[in-house]
């Protein structure tokens, strides 16, 4: 089967609404000032989906993966985390997230960056923007910018979610 009939199949058999979960990852905003994670709180709740924790943590990895942990536990197929992907020394994200992805979407971060690159040029290259899958759940990690945010919710991630869903829980 190609990707054309993969992909009209997931919106098939994946029509059901997805339980989300979001993280802002962030030292200094609140839930009253982080308007990435009511970008991305708002893009999946218009698409019909089910957003069961949205949370604000202090880039600190442990923090991070205790978080990410307990949303797999309590059944959120896809997490969408943002903040903490540059290459500032308090930029932690990236590392949490990587011990526990159990599968890696490379191409997601390669093409974020180069979709950054015509909005914001040669600065795209700081971005560590990243995805894969750990214990049935699909994790992005998005930077904290609102604009980046919209940027892969709109290009990469939500065109793609029902096929992205379909092949991660599918036997």
């Amino acid at each position: 089967m190609g990707y054309h009939e993969h992909q009209q199949r997931a919106r098939v058999e994946s029509s059901e609404p997805i339980r989300c979960g979001i993280v802002t990852i962030s030292d200094t905003r609140t839930f009253e000032t982080d308007t990435s994670g009511a970008t991305i709180r708002a893009a999946l709740t218009q698409a019909g989906h089910d957003v069961v924790r949205y949370e604000v943590v202090r880039d600190e990895p442990t923090q991070i993966v205790e978080l990410v942990c307990s949303l797999t536990s309590e059944g959120c197929k896809l997490i969408i985390t943002n903040g903490g992907t540059g290459i500032a020394r308090r930029d932690n994200t990236i590392e949490a997230i990587e011990r526990l992805l159990e599968k890696r979407l490379p191409g997601f971060g390669e093409l974020f960056r180069m979709l950054s690159y015509d909005d914001i040029g040669p600065g795209a290259m700081l971005s560590r923007a990243t995805a894969g899958t750990y214990s049935g759940s699909l994790i992005f990690c998005l930077p904290g910018s609102t604009a980046a945010v919209r940027l892969a919710l709109e290009k990469l991630i939500m065109p793609e979610l029902s096929h992205l869903i379909w092949e991660t829980v599918r036997q």
